[in-house]
């Protein structure tokens, strides 16, 4: 009989070896180039959602976001009220927490404001990277940085623009989170998968 081969196992970021919410996550969507405007709002509403939070209890709430915030449409958000805020905070499917419920409120006015002047949210939040992925080359998770100059320029620029719960580190998950910056570890095959992508582009 010959030997019998194994099948093979896709190394992964060790943060998406867990949970097969994150790892699935991980697999799809983490770090693919984002332009579209609605899932790049909603991603910077995640984001802020997640601030003293783990990120798989944000995926956990990811629909009950979408059914909550108008399915992250900028302009519906835009409108909320103060009736929607309080029908919000009784909503156990998303963070009930008044701040971060009404900067996603004030975010979405802020987004319209930079779509007109930019035609795009899109065009002004890669511009920060000059407007193509920046692609790292990392070994290990504890090499990846917390905020960097490209995220502490964002920040700066979205707080200017009326942005709220955009601080630097904020802003850097995001940008790894859309593709600004690919931070998959070079061991992972996703890593080799998005650099062939951006380079084929």
């Amino acid at each position: 009989m010959g030997q019998v081969r194994k099948a093979s196992v896709k190394k992964r970021c060790s943060w998406a070896e867990g949970d097969a919410l994150e790892q699935r996550y991980h697999d799809r969507e983490w770090g693919v180039p984002v332009h579209n405007d609605r899932l790049l709002f909603e991603f910077l509403t995640l984001e802020g959602a997640q601030a003293g939070l783990s990120w798989s209890t944000i995926l956990r709430k990811r629909a009950g976001y979408r059914r909550a915030f108008s399915n992250f449409d900028i302009q519906k958000v835009a409108r909320f009220d103060a009736n929607r805020v309080r029908r919000l905070l009784r909503d156990p499917n998303i963070v009930r927490n008044r701040l971060k419920i009404q900067a996603a409120i004030k975010n979405a006015k802020a987004a319209l404001a930079l779509q007109r002047e930019w035609g795009s949210l899109a065009r002004f939040l890669w511009q920060f990277v000059g407007g193509k992925p920046i692609q790292n080359s990392r070994k290990a998770l504890s090499q990846l940085p917390a905020s960097t100059r490209e995220s502490d320029a964002m920040s700066k620029a979205l707080k200017k623009a009326g942005f709220s719960f955009v601080g630097s580190t904020i802003c850097y998950a995001f940008m790894q989170a859309v593709g600004m910056v690919n931070d998959h570890v070079t061991s992972c095959f996703r890593w080799r998968e998005l650099r062939r992508q951006v380079s084929n582009t």
